[in-house]
């Protein structure tokens, strides 16, 4: 369990895992997918944890260039944040944690994911690994080794949050132990890793060593 470990660093994807964009999101790429001809019900599944060029690129829609569309679509994403909120108890969780010791790693560029992060009320991190730091996105593992980096840690010694299959498998093969939060799902997925429906009953404390604990209340 995780009671049972320490870190040196925790790692936390955005949407999903530190708030719940679900809404604005899907608003944005159904209005996108409809003036493409796609089926909108098969498509928005397959929007999340993953970089936007790389889900218009996985298109191969005829005529359509992935990084003007994927340009578009996030200053569409950046204009709407209504519906924008943090998962239960995240902002306190993340309050208790030391500077310098965490770090939002995300598939969304730069400018959007600040935009979320302040909109959900949730305090800004000294370290954003966003969509334009990395050549490779999830589910590489290249964002977590960059975060692990920055922060002087090893991935091995991290405890990344995640929602998404491609940011578990990121976090899995970087090396990371995962934990899987599942407060915006639809559906549960199966998967071997300890999981959280909210950080509600959660504190952070830290071992005689410096290194963060994820403990219950």
């Amino acid at each position: 369990m995780l009671d049972q470990h320490s870190f040196a660093a925790f790692l936390f994807d955005m949407d999903g895992t530190l708030t719940n964009s679900i809404a604005a999101s899907e608003r944005v790429w159904t209005k996108w997918a409809l003036s493409k001809g796609l089926d909108v019900e098969t498509f928005l599944p397959t929007i999340h944890g993953v970089r936007c060029v790389e889900t218009v690129r996985g298109l191969n829609l005829p005529g359509v260039d992935p990084e003007h569309e994927a340009a578009l679509l996030t200053q569409a994403e950046i204009d709407d944040v209504e519906g924008v909120v943090s998962i239960a108890g995240a902002a306190q969780l993340l309050r208790m944690l030391p500077a310098g010791r965490w770090a939002v790693v995300t598939s969304a560029p730069r400018r959007l994911a600040e935009r979320r992060i302040v909109a959900a009320g949730l305090p800004m991190p000294a370290l954003v690994i966003a969509a334009e730091d990395v050549e490779h996105g999830k589910p590489a593992p290249d964002c977590f080794l960059l975060a692990a980096e920055r922060l002087g840690v090893k991935p091995d010694q991290c405890l990344v949050f995640e929602d998404a299959p491609a940011g578990i498998a990121a976090a899995e093969a970087a090396g990371a132990k995962v934990v899987v939060i599942t407060a915006a799902h639809k559906h549960a997925i199966e998967t071997a890793h300890p999981s959280l429906n909210s950080y509600d009953g959660y504190r952070v404390t830290q071992d005689e060593h410096g290194w963060l604990q994820l403990l219950s209340r």
